[in-house]
């Protein structure tokens, strides 16, 4: 269960500068502090942010650093962060945004 936003957590995602797909992954395992042996992927991703993640908001930073090569993992990490907010948004408990930075 997310904290109230009394108790606000805020992740921040920082994308500057980043050059590979492994790399991308990897920034996002340090910043929402999944274990190591998360895999790298998109199901992976939605699958811990549903199940190990406290925060209840998200602050993207560093995307317009990033090569066009990157726009689809944009795109899929956007969609896969308003999943949550969609999901959450029906629970006044379980409050969850982002927001991109640049």
């Amino acid at each position: 269960m997310k904290s109230n936003n009394k108790n606000k957590k805020v992740i921040r995602l920082d994308f500057t500068g980043c050059k590979t797909a492994w790399e991308y992954h990897e920034r996002i395992r340090v910043a929402f502090d999944f274990p190591e042996w998360y895999g790298k992927n998109w199901d992976a991703f939605w699958d811990l942010l549903r199940t190990d993640c406290d925060a209840n908001k998200v602050e993207i930073v560093g995307e317009c650093t990033l090569n066009k090569e990157f726009d689809n993992y944009i795109e899929m990490t956007h969609k896969i962060l308003q999943e949550m907010v969609d999901k959450c948004k029906n629970d006044p408990e379980d409050h969850f945004e982002y927001e991109v930075m640049n």
